[in-house]
């Protein structure tokens, strides 16, 4: 083995500097003797010594180190757009979901599938007491009303809920089987879109008459096995507003309004509303079907009273 093939044989055994040219120092001294070489070239030859352990030393070079692969960036995450918020629906969506009820029952039309409305929210005020106190003896089931008490020295507001379950409109077989109760809510004046009292205007063309028969309600249903949290069975909703001073409390220039808020239910067919009529000449009678969680007094934007389910 030549002087240059030991030296790379002793860089490859992984020893430590000082051992390596230790080793490859006595093997160049070895190889120096074996040679038979005179004196002055084996003086040459040993003068050379350091230089080639030196070299023999020397690790070999590395490698060029692979380049790193440039990652490309992640894609950017794109977060799908938020659901549009579902608008409360308010009592000028209501009459007008009515009003189109009431044109397709009129033309005989039969809608299939759910109703887009069912399961929005609603919040519904209703105006009254905008011509002064109800006539007791004119109590109306599904109205509210006010008038003063007994004593006159404060006012109360009443609401009876209105007793549907054996109304034709629900006597549906499926209406019947599924609800066991219903508690009838009715909004006057459903040509009105606006959560305020009418404005008076003296009519030159008819004289005054009776007030037009109620078409457009809200239908509370409890269905059968269900919870009764909330059912009013036949009991009504009263406030009474006592007087500050010495006489009797002044009701609001504008009215008092009802509040019902909830959910829109369906009926059995999947429609919001369900509408009758006695003859082709009248306006049909439409309901919506409704579950309630608030019911409330209130005046001039202040809350009376107010009942929640529990």
């Amino acid at each position: 083995m030549t002087f240059t093939a030991a030296c790379r044989q002793v860089s490859r055994c992984g020893l430590h500097p000082v051992q390596r040219r230790a080793i490859v120092g006595l093997m160049a001294f070895r190889a120096i003797l074996e040679s038979g070489r005179s004196g002055a070239r084996a003086l040459a030859m040993l003068s050379a010594l350091p230089l080639a352990v030196t070299a023999c030393d020397r690790k070999a070079p590395e490698p060029p180190a692979t380049p790193k692969a440039i990652e490309a960036p992640p894609p950017p995450v794109i977060k799908p757009p938020l659901p549009a918020a579902i608008p409360t629906l308010g009592r000028s969506d209501l009459v007008v979901a009515a009003a189109a009820a009431a044109s397709t029952f009129a033309e005989g039309r039969r809608v299939t599938g759910k109703d887009a409305m069912v399961g929005q929210r609603f919040v519904v005020r209703i105006p009254f007491g905008c011509t002064g106190p109800t006539p007791s003896d004119a109590p109306v089931p599904g109205l509210t009303g006010w008038a003063p008490t007994p004593d006159g020295k404060a006012i109360q507001l009443s609401l009876e809920p209105a007793d549907w379950v054996a109304a034709p409109l629900f006597a549906a077989p499926d209406a019947a089987a599924r609800w066991e109760a219903i508690e009838g809510f009715w909004i006057p004046r459903p040509w009105l879109a606006a959560e305020t009292c009418p404005r008076p205007v003296a009519d030159q063309i008819q004289p005054p008459g009776a007030a037009s028969p109620q078409s457009v309600g809200l239908a509370a249903v409890f269905e059968r096995d269900g919870s009764r949290i909330g059912r009013r069975d036949g009991r009504a909703y009263v406030s009474n507003i006592r007087s500050t001073g010495e006489g009797p409390p002044l009701p609001p220039t504008g009215g008092y309004r009802l509040v019902l808020a909830g959910r829109i239910a369906a009926f059995p067919d999947g429609q919001a509303f369900a509408c009758r009529a006695a003859s082709p000449d009248q306006r049909p009678v439409c309901v919506a079907a409704v579950e309630l969680d608030r019911v409330a007094f209130e005046a001039e934007e202040r809350v009376i009273s107010e009942w929640r389910p529990g």
